[in-house]
């Protein structure tokens, strides 16, 4: 009598598709925790090591295990990943071979080819910068409204998860930002403020003077709007670095004048409605 069990070939090739869905979803999780630390402050390159960190189980370094650890929100984050990453492994193995075990040697180098094919795809989507930055503000958002990882007295005061975000940047040696006085980056033309300079020694400088210089192995911690943050985190020293220098520039200068006429109507409003409130007693009389 026929069943409806599918056959053993029916499986592997069942078993070959939820490896790809279970790495896709592997890969989506990682960059909503990249995001997620992010949102705590943490440096994008500094979020995205501990996200995958914590949910492959590699383990941490020494450093940055303390700025996890230490916070309760990124130890949460951190022992969640490392539950989905524990399930996943698990699953990935006995789908793996379920899906090769029984299989001809063709059948195997088939599968095996369009498993390479579709991580090779799924590789190259995650680096795309369009589809990085897409996937990235669709995730705070998401994650802002949806989560309190910024709902505190600090988050609220200085507006983050929106628009503005707090982030650590690591200097590097082809950095823009490294070799230079904060004077000289002037990162308030672009509308970022030096919250703090984090030597690479473990010094930590709060409210820098404009006469600290930058050098590789320290962190600026900023704050600022989030897209700028994290332009910075990525401009290198070079030509193309100066003119995202001038960009930025003369996008806060823009900022600047659309703000600065807002201020102006909402003014002009404010007084155009104190002026009728103080008219109507008058009128009465």
């Amino acid at each position: 009598m026929d069943t409806l069990i599918p056959d053993g070939g029916g499986l592997d090739i069942l078993a070959l598709g939820t490896i790809i869905v279970i790495i896709l979803v592997s890969l989506l999780v990682a960059r909503v925790a990249t995001a997620a630390f992010m949102l705590t402050g943490l440096s994008r390159d500094t979020s995205r090591f501990q996200a995958r960190s914590a949910l492959t189980g590699v383990g941490f370094t020494t450093t940055e295990a303390e700025m996890v650890v230490n916070h309760p929100v990124r130890r949460k984050i951190a022992m969640m990943l490392m539950l989905l990453g524990s399930a996943g492994l698990v699953t990935v193995i006995a789908t793996l071979i379920l899906s090769f075990a029984n299989a001809e040697r063709e059948q195997t180098l088939e599968r095996l080819a369009v498993l390479i094919v579709v991580l090779a795809a799924m590789v190259l989507i995650s680096r795309s910068r369009f589809v990085e930055r897409r996937l990235n503000r669709m995730i705070g958002l998401g994650l802002s409204r949806w989560t309190d990882l910024t709902d505190s007295g600090l988050a609220r005061l200085l507006h983050l998860g929106g628009d503005y975000g707090v982030a650590e940047v690591a200097v590097d040696d082809h950095d823009w930002i490294a070799g230079r006085t904060l004077g000289e980056l002037d990162l308030r033309s672009e509308g970022v403020a030096v919250l703090a300079l984090v030597c690479s020694n473990g010094t930590y400088i709060g409210a820098p003077v404009f006469e600290m210089k930058t050098r590789p192995g320290d962190t600026l911690v900023l704050y600022g709007p989030a897209r700028r943050l994290e332009d910075l985190d990525h401009r290198r020293i070079g030509a193309e670095g100066e003119r995202a220098r001038v960009s930025a520039v003369a996008e806060q200068l823009e900022r600047v004048r659309l703000e600065a006429r807002e201020r102006e109507q909402a003014d002009s409003e404010q007084d155009r409605r104190e002026a009728d409130r103080s008219q109507t007693p008058d009128q009465s009389r």
